[in-house]
Order: structure tokens, then sequence, then C-alpha cells
């Protein structure tokens, strides 16, 4: 089966700006762009109000999607567009979309409407389960965000991406979220900051009077610890300029911090069998609500 750049649109703002990263993500990867509606089956009495009425429902459903592969074909005539139209809860529905999909892309309020987080109940929904890589998309994103700023100080398409930043755990680092990370630089052309947040051993922290000489150690311990976690992986895409950035901190903070100067932000997610709940760990639970860049989170085992 033919793989995709999946995205789910509603309309709205955030699911449109997410809907053209996809498409310049598709061109980015030669991939077919895949546009879905979720639509939510409503309860009978509702269905029948006026403002539900046939014509609405049909704007929804049919028009939204039609209308957004349209502009989509414009502005990027090399890209394959497709819509698809699915039925049920959105967090359910795009989930399973995703396990067809190279990568599912969101916008960044979720797809429910459902406010209370900066990535709403459906996104989060759709994040925690997705077997496929996800990416949130802020509302106001344009091209321009993810390059540098010309020479005169403005945004521009015309010059290069700006770095592609990783959060790393040297404890557990994954096969799957290092290619991505590597992989999502190469194609930009872009740098990867690989940014790797510690702090001393339980041990050390209590009871223990400042000591230079021992902080010093622990962070080139630290530092050691990221290059042989990258190493391989400069070998592997030696055309990738990897900048190794290991701090005293927390991590979360770093990633976030970071995003700043970023065209994406790649975090993991430990994959969970329960269908209850949306963990998705403290350093991704902060990217996806605090970074100012696009965010991909990608599961790993």
């Amino acid at each position: 089966m033919l793989r995709t750049i999946t995205v789910g649109l509603d309309g709205s703002q955030e699911s449109r700006a997410a809907t053209e990263w996809a498409a310049r993500e598709a061109e980015l990867r030669g991939l077919p762009l895949k546009i879905v509606h979720v639509w939510e089956p409503v309860p009978e009495p509702m269905a029948e109000s006026p403002l539900l009425g046939a014509e609405t429902r049909q704007h929804w459903t049919e028009r939204i999607p039609r209308e957004a592969a349209e502009a989509v074909r414009l502005r990027h005539p090399g890209v394959e567009v497709r819509t698809e139209q699915l039925s049920g809860h959105p967090g359910d529905a795009l989930a399973e979309a995703a396990k067809s999909a190279e990568l599912l892309v969101l916008g960044s309020r979720g797809l429910g409407g459902i406010g209370g987080f900066m990535v709403g109940s459906v996104g989060l929904s759709t994040v925690a389960h997705a077997d496929s890589p996800v990416v949130v998309i802020r509302a106001l994103e344009t091209a321009a965000d993810e390059h540098e700023l010309d020479p005169a100080g403005a945004p521009s398409t015309a010059t290069p991406f700006r770095p592609v930043v990783l959060g790393l755990d040297v404890a557990h680092p994954d096969e799957t979220l290092l290619r991505f990370a590597f992989d999502a630089a190469e194609r930009r052309a872009a740098s990867l900051r690989v940014v790797h947040g510690w702090y001393p051993p339980p041990y050390y922290a209590y009871g223990t009077p400042v000591n230079p000489a021992l902080n010093e150690a622990l962070a080139l311990s630290a530092a050691e610890a990221v290059a042989e976690v990258l190493g391989p992986w400069r070998e592997k895409f030696p055309d990738v300029e990897v900048v190794e950035d290991s701090r005293y901190g927390s991590a979360a903070a770093l990633v976030v911090d970071a995003s700043r100067e970023a065209s994406l932000v790649v975090v993991g997610r430990r994959i969970r069998r329960s269908p209850f709940g949306t963990h998705v760990g403290h350093v991704t639970h902060s990217a996806l609500h605090h970074s100012t860049a696009p965010v991909a989170v990608v599961p790993h085992s």
C-alpha cells in the first residue's frame, strides 16, 4: 500500500495551517497528500435542527475537504492530493487513519474544538494512540516561519531552513526516533540540534556542598553519553551537521527554549497498549503545549 502524508481537516484555521504544512512535507518526501475529514454523528434530534440541516451537513462533509484539495493543487501542482471522509469519534478515526500514513498532521487545538489545552483533547488522544508519527501545527504557522530571516531581517522561504531540534533521552535512545530526526534534517538540508538535559544523581544532589569540579565531571559525562549515542548516526547521515547541546536543567524546558529557533521539534512517545488515557511523557507534553515550532511526536517501543 502506498503510504501518504495524511492531514486531519475540519475547516478551522489551525487545520488549514496543518494542511498547508502537510502539503509542503509531501513535496519534501515525494508522497501523496491525503486530506481526511471526520464527521462525528450527532444525536437525531440535533441532526433535525435547522442549524444542522442537510445543506450544513453537506458543507462540512463535502465542500470543506474538496475546496482545501483544490487550493493545495493550485499552490503545490506537483503533489498528488486525495480526500477521504470518515465517520466516528475524531480521535479514534484519525488514529486509525495514521496506520496507513507515513505521518499524520494535526492542527494545534485538535479537531474536537474542546478548549482547555493548547492541543485539544482530540489531538492529545490521537497523539497518544497513533502508531505513526504525528506532527502538530500551530494555527498561524507559515512556511517562512521554518526558515532563517533574510539579510534584511524579513521572513522568507528563500533562505535555509532553521535547525531541526531533537529531544534525546540518552538512557533510552530509540532508533526510530533518531532516524526520523536525522531524515527530517537531511531533507531540509538543515542542521540537527540534539538537546539533552541532565541533573546530578539524587545521592549527589542532596546534602552535597557545591563542587564545581564535580559538576564539570558530570557535564563531561553527559556530553560523552550524547556523543556515544549519536556516533553511528553521524556516519549514516554524513551530510547532516549535528550540534550537541547537553546542559544542566530540565529537558522539557531546554527543548521548548530550543524550539524558538527551530523549523521542527522531534520528540518521542513510548508506545502504551492501554486504550485508556493520553499519557505522552513530560517532555513531549511540554513540547506540544509550549513549542513555537511544529512538533513531531514519534512513537517507539
